[in-house]
């Protein structure tokens, strides 16, 4: 019993918290103890808090960003600098960047392997060309043909096609995922994979250190390993303060033997098809690919294994259109996406730009959080005013209070300028997906919000003139009779009532 008392105290979780509080403890300390010690310690770090407010002024970053921390340090002005220099400043995140990009370089001309249809799809429709032009030729994500999509309304429908799709994986599965929690949907998902790595398929899961502290066994990862499928656990917490820490693994993938792809906004956990409760009825939204475009995913994938890993795959071998190209018919475009925190391109931030700005006679939106900055939000306050029909649901319950208040924030604005806005009265809507016009939808891992936006690894896929896009709209329409509207009289707060969702609005960025 003692053992085991010693043993729960001292597992991972405690110690890191413990350290974290220990080393903030000490801060403060250090700056409050000694009179004459503080008098020379508090000038200096006031003269630092005022260098550090310049520094931010003029550092090439969101104006909300700088905001935040200006206000920050005028708030605590002791302190205030010498914490944004503990945050910001760390070497070997130079380091990282640079591993980042020489893996990108290398994937870059990859992704062509199965050829593009930029040109085929330039021809035949000019409505979203600036888009698809962006991610391939700049950002690097080509456009393909040759790939048939389902598109998943719910938790349920994407796990029991990936458990058929498991199952018929050949020679690798390779999975991604920001939380992973045992249960009735993790479960059985690791009994295929451990069945497939005995039966020598190349079987790995990377999953995000943060996404999974307080839901997963001590041991978990090295069961993993015991039975034969490869594990990494991406960007570990430590206990040191560092803006490191707030780049987490955000990405929902699975690819198998290249061929099939499977992203959206569902993790392995059973509250994501339902069977258990929290916060009501679970609402999210995934898309399968087969054909061509998952190869696009097998190398978004392989970059960040090998980023973390520190060894380079042979990508030609894992190719699977080599002995012929791909055969499987389609209609329309589909155009996979990665978006990483240790670049100055806000991917999947462009990607609903485009999309809203592009946008002639409406363009739906789910998001379980409403948190933008003033790109975003005059993005789709001059679409509404412009006349086109925008529409956003959130979900009524939340599962962060906080981050609920600070979304409502926004609410006042935008169906001021005529967005209509709805939450989901049945729960919790956890989809991350565009649709616009009939012709043009994205499914990923990006929310709206600054976190998602700008600090956390995430992906989609863009579809175009697919059938798949008329799917997206169709259930956001399908949602609308379990959601309730909000009007202006649901915005109207004295001065009292608006303080608290004013000021969480003002520290949102850092949410």
């Amino acid at each position: 019993m003692k053992k085991q008392w010693v043993r729960v105290l001292f597992r991972r979780r405690v110690y890191v918290i413990t350290l974290l509080l220990i080393q903030i403890g000490f801060i403060l300390g250090a700056i409050a103890g000694g009179s004459l010690i503080f008098r020379y310690v508090s000038m200096f770090l006031n003269g630092l808090s005022i260098v550090v407010c310049l520094y931010i002024l003029n550092k090439k970053e969101k104006p909300a960003y700088k905001l935040t921390w200006i206000f920050l340090i005028l708030l605590f002005p002791i302190f205030g600098g010498f914490l944004y220099l503990v945050f910001q400043s760390q070497s070997h995140s130079r380091k990282l960047r640079k591993r980042m990009e020489a893996g990108r370089l290398k994937c870059r001309p990859l992704y062509g392997l199965p050829g593009d249809a930029l040109a085929e799809l330039e021809a035949a429709r000019k409505d979203y060309r600036s888009q698809v032009r962006y991610l391939q030729t700049y950002v690097g994500y080509p456009v393909y043909t040759h790939t048939q999509t389902v598109y998943f309304d719910s938790g349920e429908g994407f796990f029991q096609a990936l458990l058929e799709a498991l199952e018929r994986a050949e020679r690798y599965i390779f999975m991604e995922f920001f939380i992973l929690r045992h249960g009735a949907m993790l479960n059985p998902i690791i009994t295929i994979l451990e069945k497939k790595a005995k039966a020598g398929l190349d079987v790995r899961l990377m999953y995000d250190d943060l996404g999974c502290f307080m839901s997963l066994s001590p041991n978990f990862t090295q069961h993993l390993k015991r039975n034969g499928i490869k594990c990494i656990v991406f960007n570990p917490f430590k206990p040191i303060l560092s803006s490191l820490q707030n780049n987490r693994d955000h990405r929902k993938i699975v690819v198998i033997d290249g061929k099939v792809a499977f992203t959206g906004g569902i993790n392995l956990a059973d509250e994501y098809i339902n069977a258990v409760e929290r916060f009501g009825h679970w609402k999210d939204a995934a898309i399968m690919l087969s054909g061509s475009a998952a190869w696009a995913f097998t190398l978004i994938f392989l970059h960040m294994w090998n980023l973390e890993q520190g060894n380079e795959d042979d990508y030609h071998t894992l190719y699977p259109w080599k002995e012929e190209p791909c055969r499987v018919s389609s209609s329309g475009y589909v155009q996979p996406y990665a978006d990483s925190p240790l670049d100055d391109e806000n991917v999947g931030e462009h990607v609903y730009l485009q999309i809203i700005n592009n946008a002639k006679a409406y363009v739906y939106i789910n998001t379980p959080y409403l948190v933008v900055d003033d790109n975003l939000l005059s993005a789709l306050t001059l679409a509404a005013k412009s006349g086109v029909d925008v529409r956003i649901i959130t979900p009524y319950r939340w599962d962060k209070k906080i981050l609920a208040i600070a979304s409502r924030s926004y609410y006042r604005q935008l169906v001021a300028a005529g967005v209509k806005v709805y939450e989901y009265s049945n729960g919790f809507n956890h989809s991350k997906t565009f649709v616009s016009d009939d012709q043009v939808a994205a499914v990923g891992t990006t929310n709206l919000d600054f976190r998602s936006l700008y600090l956390h690894f995430e992906c989609g896929v863009c579809i175009y003139e697919n059938p798949t896009v008329q799917a997206i709209k169709q259930d956001f329409l399908e949602m609308l009779p379990a959601c309730h509207q909000i009007t202006l009289e649901d915005c109207a707060r004295n001065a009292f009532q608006r303080l608290l969702p004013d000021v969480l609005r003002l520290f949102a960025p850092l949410m």
